[in-house]
């Protein structure tokens, strides 16, 4: 999985042959941020560009923005250790929830000596 981060917000992005231009999203929001571009320059700016509208547009409509990482999880961690749980269950494909009691189960596991 492909992704770039911009003030802790995280984008996923694919390269779309057929159109020649690599699209993202931003991730763990329920808002939609959007960006693309040709290249991995282009990609970062309209990564910046995109969560930049975004964080103006709130601020216009007196709404907060909505934040990709609480720091909280039904146990208190930082918000690093919240950020680098969430990449990786990105990366394996996983929703963080799933991800996080698929890790939990393996740890039930009774180890054999």
């Amino acid at each position: 999985m492909s992704i770039l981060t911009y003030k802790g917000y995280q984008g996923y992005f694919e390269y779309d042959a057929e159109a020649d231009i690599f699209h993202g999203d931003v991730l763990h929001i329920n808002d939609v941020i959007t960006f693309q571009g040709r290249s991995i320059d282009e990609l970062k700016a309209a990564l910046a560009e995109s969560i930049e509208v975004y964080l103006e547009y709130c601020a216009r409509k007196g709404k907060a923005p909505q934040k990709p990482f609480s720091g909280t999880f039904n146990v208190r961690l930082s918000p690093e250790i919240h950020q680098r749980l969430a990449m990786r269950a990105a990366q394996d494909g996983l929703s963080l929830n799933k991800w996080v009691a698929n890790a939990l189960e393996k740890a039930l596991v009774p180890h054999h000596a």
